[in-house]
């Protein structure tokens, strides 16, 4: 229970819920425990069969016998008060758990992804959540319940053994419940072990239906429909082998635990024959005994569940507990808008350590540049455009804006002043209009307008009939890939951010539709700081500075001209392409 007394915290909201859950708790073991196993068998029940006691009449009879329904109808009321309230406490907990879980994964920075599979990161936000809601739920129902019901059957047992000069057959009564806790913290252990499997299993099993999902196309062209089914086979057995070894431990303890409870009522049984104990005291001794026993084993049930919540809790605070390397300072620097001075000074970084991807890149691009960044696969485009908007940190060096560090910024207001188009760009399963007000929520119909047509996507939106409300599908499937790329161009002229970042831009344009991008391109970039990733060189012969990279580092920087001139690597990949000099 240790593990889980961190979201305590979230009982702030549901304070007055949970109060009162563990008062109908107190008052179920009461009424189970002691009202039900003492009043009702020690003294209501002996009096009634009582041979030499007086005859009742029906009004009397009918109230002593009144007694046993009322007895359950509070214990039933008080029972179900407990289990609905605690079950809102528990629900409401895990819904603040699951927000704060998606909130750290808006938080991390991209290169918490490059080492998490989306479809594991699915299973732990749901599958891993489920879990532990039903640990939470399950467990709440009875964690108040079950030990009052055990603390008021032992207080029962103790009161008869006193009561009756006779503590010994009490003690006897008693021995056999610690030794529960042995076959309890065994089979705890290996549910716990089995369970972790289980959420990993469950987690691949996700990570494949995500996979293959994401890839329906690749699979009928191939034809590897087949190699799919025995991937996906070999994964939901694994799965099932783990499960029923959950189910092996965990089935295990009820009756290894009845058992246990048999010997002490069997032990009781032989020592009350041998002391000649009456048959009433005899039977509220066996009658609490099982009582407590109930209590016992459900609490058994109870640790397994535990088990299995701690297995989901360790993958959730894998996520929650990683450290946000990316982070607003403390005290930022007050910006506006940017001019879109960028410089690089002697800037590493690495993906994984001891594998840098930049090596003492230095680069200075002053405001206004049309800056493209060349070099064969692997030579670090990207990742050195990506370090401007701070999607990662810097190993080593700095990056500044304007003569500010940008971990001197807030990243909100860095990223406002800058724009990406990717090489696929991402849409969301919304609207066209919607999607466009992505580059600026606050933007009007009009200007919004203006930027599809800036960007020539108004022509294609308005031959649907329901214009910019058609909605794209998911990741835009019913666009096709230019008119997806030029709706992300779009997005980018509404932003009108002093930075422009183009990683590919053009590359899902078939001809005509790039040279009306580039058209509109040569408006976009006026007064901008612009860096261009691109393979195709035709996109990037009259960029003002050329940056060329190699093996992490830049090899020369210049225009076209001079570094076709002087620059082996750059005419070399020029060439490949047969493109005039």
């Amino acid at each position: 229970m240790r593990r889980f007394r961190p979201y305590l915290k979230y009982l702030k909201t549901v304070r007055t819920y949970f109060i009162g859950a563990t008062l109908c708790a107190g008052v179920y073991g009461f009424v189970y425990g002691f009202v039900l196993n003492y009043v009702l068998m020690q003294k209501v029940f002996p009096a009634l069969f009582n041979a030499n006691a007086p005859r009742l009449d029906n009004w009397n009879l009918l109230a002593y016998a009144a007694l046993v329904p009322a007895v359950f109808i509070v214990r039933g009321i008080s029972g179900y008060l407990n289990t609905y309230l605690i079950s809102l406490c528990g629900v409401k907990i895990l819904e603040q758990i699951r927000v704060e879980f998606f909130r750290k994964l808006q938080e991390l920075p991209l290169s918490f992804y490059s080492r998490h599979s989306a479809g594991d990161l699915i299973s732990r936000g749901l599958a891993d959540t489920n879990q532990l809601q039903f640990t939470l739920t399950n467990v709440a129902n009875e964690i108040f319940k079950q030990p009052a019901t055990l603390l008021f059957s032992l207080g029962t047992l103790v009161y008869l053994g006193v009561q009756n000069k006779d503590v010994w057959i009490v003690l006897l009564c008693l021995a056999t419940v610690p030794v529960c806790i042995f076959p309890i913290r065994y089979v705890g252990r290996h549910v716990l072990k089995r369970a972790r499997q289980m959420q990993d299993q469950l987690g691949l099993l996700t990570d494949r239906f995500s996979e293959n999902l994401s890839a329906v196309k690749e699979v009928r062209a191939f034809g590897l429909e087949e190699r799919e089914n025995r991937r996906f086979s070999n994964v939901v057995q694994s799965l099932f082998s783990v499960q029923m070894k959950v189910v092996k431990y965990s089935s295990f303890l009820t009756p290894v635990i009845e058992f246990i409870s048999s010997l002490g009522i069997a032990f009781t049984l032989i020592y009350a024959y041998k002391v000649q104990l009456e048959w009433n005291i005899f039977l509220s001794i066996v009658f609490a005994l099982f009582v407590s026993y109930e209590p016992v084993k459900k609490l058994g049930a109870i640790s397994n569940d535990l088990k299995k919540g701690e297995s989901a809790l360790d993958r959730l605070e894998h996520v929650l507990n990683q450290p946000l390397i990316i982070t607003d300072p403390v005290h930022p620097v007050e910006i506006d808008r940017l001019q879109g001075h960028v410089q690089f000074q002697d800037v590493t970084f690495a993906y994984n350590d001891g594998e840098p991807v930049l090596r003492g890149v230095t680069a200075n691009i002053p405001a206004g540049t049309v800056c493209a960044l060349v070099g064969p696969s692997g030579a670090g485009k990207s990742t050195f455009a990506n370090l401007v908007p701070r999607f990662y940190e810097v190993s080593g060096g700095k990056v500044s804006i304007d003569g500010h560090d940008i971990r001197m910024l807030r990243t909100a207001d860095l990223r406002g002043n800058i724009a990406v188009v990717s090489q696929d760009p991402v849409l969301f399963n919304d609207t066209i209009y919607n999607n466009l007000l992505l580059g600026r929520a606050n933007a009007t119909k009009d200007e919004v307008i203006t930027a599809a047509r800036a960007a020539h996507a108004d022509e294609f939106i308005a031959n649907f009939p329901q214009g910019y409300d058609t909605l794209v599908g998911e990741r835009g499937a019913l666009l096709s890939g230019g008119q997806k790329q030029r709706i992300a161009i779009a997005r980018a002229f509404l932003r009108n951010a002093p930075i422009l970042i183009l990683d590919e831009a053009t590359s899902a344009l078939d001809s005509q539709s790039e040279q009306m991008i580039q058209d509109a391109l040569q408006h976009l970039v006026v007064g901008k700081t612009v860096f261009i990733i691109a393979h195709r060189f035709s996109t990037i012969r009259d960029a003002s500075m050329i940056l060329v990279f190699d093996q992490g580092k830049i090899a020369a920087s210049g225009t076209h001209a001079s570094l076709y001139e002087d620059s082996p690597l750059y005419r070399t990949l020029y060439d490949r392409q047969h493109l005039p000099a």
